[in-house]
């Protein structure tokens, strides 16, 4: 019974590494709330760009903020600066949800809401279920996601 243990643990570790990696969903309402209240009080332009920042604040873990105007237009990623000022409307999670589009109708109806769909983890280079919270703030959709195991 001794030789199991080592194995099971050996075995195990890279699932527990993983999941320390990962943020939680409390942790990714915890940054947007930090998000919007960052930029009610330093203004759009200054936190757009940390918002940007792969390195800044608003980045965590395997979180990192997002923001859209209620066309869908990318205001701020904090991952992939190319995104930034194209409409992402018509991005589709890998099983053909039009995500950004569900995600604009959200932010005009409910103001602050929980959103789940489909997304490649850049982390594990696989498709994994996420669950992002989304506020429209003064017309700024700020959203940041967790992903699932």
């Amino acid at each position: 019974m001794s030789r199991v243990l080592p194995i099971a643990l050996v075995v195990m570790l890279p699932a527990l590494a993983l999941a320390e990696e990962r943020a939680s969903t409390k942790e990714a309402e915890g940054m947007v709330h930090s998000a919007v209240a960052f930029m009610q009080k330093e203004g759009k332009a200054k936190a757009f760009g940390a918002f940007s920042d792969p390195h800044g604040p608003f980045t965590y873990r395997d979180l990192y903020v997002v923001a859209y105007d209620l066309d869908g237009k990318c205001l701020a990623h904090g991952q992939k600066k190319e995104r930034i000022g194209k409409s992402l409307l018509d991005d589709k999670s890998p099983d053909g949800k039009l995500f950004i589009r569900e995600r604009m109708k959200l932010a005009k109806e409910q103001g602050k809401f929980w959103q789940e769909y489909q997304f490649m983890n850049p982390a594990t280079k696989a498709v994994e279920h996420k669950v992002a919270y989304c506020e429209n703030a003064e017309g700024v959709v700020i959203c940041s996601g967790a992903y699932k195991p």
